[in-house]
């Protein structure tokens, strides 16, 4: 492919994706700021918020892109961005945090923990580490994502356990869902990107890459659940609270319907943002039977999604040149290290318009973006959200991107095991 030379609006697009970056690593200093007295300290709370570091830096852009060119040039690129995934994101992430819907989950996933012959602390984490992520290869990566992040936050994210405990559970969580999801061709965003267009149906993703992804997930649930075995052991687990569904079952069939309704939807905004107006309605009608929604944070992340859609639309000039470059054990390795700096469903789709690609080289692509997809916030599209939901149970309500790396780095490595070394 030859190479074009890049706008000066794709480089200064380039230089604010790093920007951001950067600014994303340094969130807890901007937030160690706002704790200071200081007549500017909701600006810094501001800046620290990790949500919003990318929808900010996409407004730099959009300035400049009006004053560099013209202001209709800039609302021309804006108005050619998707955000559907950004909205749905949003819809999902209220809708599956709501209190019917994390009841069900809870009860469900209590039922199938009593079956396992561990302490009940343990054997509920590893069924929420291990389904929960599997589950979003039917229900979508973001609701998988909501239901696990709030069911762990519920039970494990309190104060009886160790910061080492809920870094390590969030590597996990993180790495988990973006490799779960792919045991079908329509729920992990960076396999949808590219399953159409090469043909990849339900049996293929099942045999190339869902029973590798399993065996992935489950050594991480399990090797986590024997390293933090004392945080385990202290947390407090009342099961029958857990069992007991106090919500009528037609409030819960709503919910659930709603639920499945948005997924079904999930590429038709105008539908499933019908549907979710519908259920904002029906929440407000049976209050009684509500938990806050969480739509603070919802925003948050569709506004973390829809700034990452703009700045990323501008890197193909660098991105695809390299994906083109590399053989395909190169490519693997290299995949997996670029999706910690941009969304992997991006990645994947700038693969997916290369038409000669081998084989080898697609399986490459797609699995190194899945299994980079846990080491930083940016990797993943749920991520925010699995963030959004958690980041109240750090200190200084803030999550450390080295820590996460950190984290994720194991997981990553299992991950890495498994899509390599498996047949």
């Amino acid at each position: 492919m030859d190479a074009v030379a890049p706008s000066a609006v794709e480089l200064v697009a380039s230089g604010l994706f790093a920007v951001a970056l950067l600014h994303t690593f340094a969130s807890s200093r901007f937030e160690r700021l706002a704790h200071r007295p200081s007549p500017h300290a909701g600006l810094w709370h501001l800046l620290g918020e990790v949500e919003v570091v990318f929808g900010f830096w996409a407004m730099v852009l959009l300035v400049f892109m009006a004053a560099w060119t013209t202001p209709q040039q800039a609302l021309t690129y804006l108005e050619s961005r998707v955000f559907t995934e950004p909205a749905f994101i949003f819809v999902i992430m209220v809708i599956a945090a709501s209190r019917p819907v994390l009841d069900v989950a809870g009860a469900l996933l209590l039922g199938i923990a009593r079956k396992l012959p561990l302490p009940h602390q343990a054997a509920y984490y590893l069924t929420v580490l291990v389904l929960g992520p599997l589950l979003g290869s039917f229900i979508t990566e973001p609701a998988a994502m909501t239901l696990s992040a709030m069911l762990l936050r519920r039970r494990y994210f309190g104060p009886h356990t160790s910061d080492a405990f809920r870094y390590g559970t969030l590597g996990v969580l993180f790495v988990n869902i973006s490799i779960g999801g792919t045991l079908t061709p329509f729920a992990a965003p960076p396999v949808l990107m590219v399953a159409e267009r090469w043909g990849w149906d339900l049996s293929f993703m099942l045999q190339t890459f869902g029973w590798k992804a399993a065996v992935a997930v489950v050594c991480n649930a399990v090797g986590a659940a024997i390293r933090f075995r004392a945080d385990l052991r202290a947390v407090a687990l009342e099961e029958e609270a857990l069992a007991r569904l106090e919500v009528p079952y037609p409030v819960i069939a709503v919910h659930l319907a709603a639920l499945l309704g948005v997924i079904v939807t999930a590429h038709h905004p105008i539908v499933f943002l019908a549907l979710f107006l519908f259920f904002i309605g029906f929440t407000e009608a049976y209050r009684r039977w509500q938990s806050r929604l969480i739509l603070r944070e919802g925003l948050l992340v569709g506004f973390f999604l829809a700034g990452l859609v703009v700045l990323g639309g501008m890197q193909r000039w660098w991105l695809q040149p390299l994906i083109v470059g590399l053989d395909s054990t190169a490519l693997y390795y290299g995949a997996t290290m670029l999706t910690a700096f941009t969304d992997n469903a991006a990645l994947t789709y700038l693969g997916s318009l290369v038409d000669d690609l081998d084989p080898g080289a697609k399986y490459a692509l797609v699995a190194g973006a899945v299994t980079g997809g846990g080491l930083t916030v940016v990797a993943n599209a749920p991520n925010p959200a699995g963030y959004a939901i958690l980041k109240g149970s750090f200190p200084e309500g803030a999550i450390s991107p080295i820590r996460l790396a950190a984290a994720a780095a194991v997981p990553t490595l299992v991950a890495i095991a498994a899509f390599r070394l498996l047949p």
